[in-house]
């Protein structure tokens, strides 16, 4: 019986010596406590070494996957074919199917068999010759890392992952400030209620809290740096008359602490933003002209790649995003969504209502060509996406002007063509009207109103009574 077993280094055949020490499972492990026992039971028949780490990933991803690989067809051809009356133990029964099937070897896969390859593991070092233990050590990492990244579908040269994170953060940057900056406003509005609503800018009223602490600092405090002329007048004035309460030193210098993060995060969310357009940019420039640097990173990161949003059609990235809606049409029956995350293009924002559906499926077509040429092609300029955008916008122009009819001038107003209707079909309609009228006047004679059988039950009942 020959013991086909696979290493991080390479491909190894053993061959069995003693077939009859299979038979007892359960002490099998005793005869691999040492090499001298492990040597009396298998003997190395072949090594057939990996070249690198790429032949060695192959041939591991093969073996996950059940397939031959390159290196191990080699193998089971060179060795294994010329004694195919030998069985060939193995420890996939997957894999010895596959085997069975392309190369017509017989393979065996047993509780035994799994106990001889645990066996061969333990010894593996002084079982195959020739191959030091650093060696083999450097080599398993590599691979574990290799198919790591291989499983993980991570690539160091995929830069559209930065894109993923950067958008992702953007928008919990986004849903911390808007938390900060509204605990901020209800805080120090206890104290000073009047300047949350004279200064409307969060990242101005942060820093102008900043700057002045308490109230009573407001007459002595220079804010022209951050608010305008008449703003600052409005606040101090407003400081004179405030009906806020007062509050502890203490509780100003938390605020204070507050409005520091607040700043300090719309300073980071600033250099983030300016970082993620570069990328787009570089990335996908085609796209950005197209439909933002937003809209665009979002788009990617919805898809998981540049390379897997190339892949989908146009109608896919017109409702990209709004999975939910599209789902609860189907399953109610009624109209699917026009839109997705392509609705927050700047294209689509700046069209009528009744036309934003017709917008967002021709700048899908258009987008969803700018992003395989960003995925696939060489080129890094954005002509091809500038040209489009330009004909978009005539093309949306016209839509805008299409339905607007001019009162004066030459121009003329939109002609309404009445419906054909042969003169039969008329008649037959005035006639079948005719009908209906008549039909309905004799149900309201046959059928008295409620005041009518009020009366005729009144007058019986005087009858009645006075007979």
């Amino acid at each position: 019986m020959l013991v086909l077993f696979e290493t991080a280094a390479g491909y190894a055949i053993f061959k069995v010596l003693d077939e009859s020490k299979l038979q007892e499972v359960d002490s099998l492990w005793k005869e691999f406590e040492t090499p001298d026992k492990a040597n009396k039971i298998v003997k190395l028949k072949h090594f057939e070494k990996f070249q690198d780490t790429t032949e060695a990933l192959a041939a591991a991803t093969a073996l996950t996957e059940g397939k031959i690989g390159k290196s191990l067809k080699k193998v089971l051809k060179k060795v294994v074919a010329k004694e195919a009356h030998e069985q060939l133990a193995i420890s996939d029964a997957k894999l010895g199917g596959v085997i069975k099937d392309k190369l017509n070897l017989s393979c065996v896969h047993s509780p035994a068999v799994a106990e001889l390859m645990r066996g061969i593991r333990t010894q593996m070092e002084s079982l195959i010759t020739g191959l030091p233990p650093r060696e083999i050590s450097a080599m398993s990492l590599g691979l574990a890392h290799s198919l790591s990244r291989y499983k993980l579908k991570f690539s160091p040269d995929k830069v559209d992952t930065m894109i993923v994170q950067a958008i992702s953060l953007l928008d919990e940057l986004d849903k911390e400030l808007n938390n900060y900056i509204m605990r901020c406003r209800e805080w120090y509005g206890w104290h000073f209620p009047e300047v949350g609503k004279i200064i409307t800018d969060n990242l101005a009223y942060c820093k102008s809290v900043r700057k002045i602490g308490a109230r009573t600092n407001v007459a002595t405090t220079d804010l022209s740096e951050y608010l305008t002329e008449e703003v600052e007048a409005e606040v101090k004035l407003a400081a004179e008359i405030s009906m806020g309460t007062e509050v502890s030193e203490e509780d100003i210098d938390n605020i204070m602490h507050l409005c520091d993060q607040v700043i300090e995060i719309t300073e980071y969310r600033t250099q983030l933003y300016d970082y993620l357009k570069n990328r787009m940019m570089a990335i996908a420039p085609n796209l950005t002209v197209m439909v933002g640097e937003l809209v665009g990173a979002r788009l990617i990161s919805h898809a998981g790649s540049l390379l897997n949003l190339a892949k989908h059609p146009a109608s896919t990235v017109q409702i990209l995003g709004a999975e939910k809606a599209l789902f609860r049409a189907l399953k109610t029956r009624r109209d699917t969504p026009k839109y997705g995350l392509i609705y927050h293009a700047s294209l689509v924002g700046q069209t009528s209502a009744k036309n934003k559906g017709k917008i967002s499926r021709m700048l899908a077509a258009k987008a969803s060509l700018a992003i395989r040429y960003d995925a696939l092609g060489e080129d890094t300029n954005a002509e091809m996406g500038v040209e489009n955008r330009a004909k978009l916008e005539v093309r949306l122009r016209h839509l805008e002007e299409k339905g607007i009819r001019r009162i004066s001038g030459t121009g003329k107003a939109m002609a309404k063509a009445d419906k054909y209707q042969h003169k039969r079909r008329r008649r037959k309609r005035k006639r079948r009207k005719k009908r209906w009228r008549r039909k309905l006047r004799m149900r309201k004679k046959r059928h008295w109103s409620l005041q009518q059988r009020k009366y005729v039950a009144n007058t019986l009942w005087e009858c009645l009574k006075y007979s």
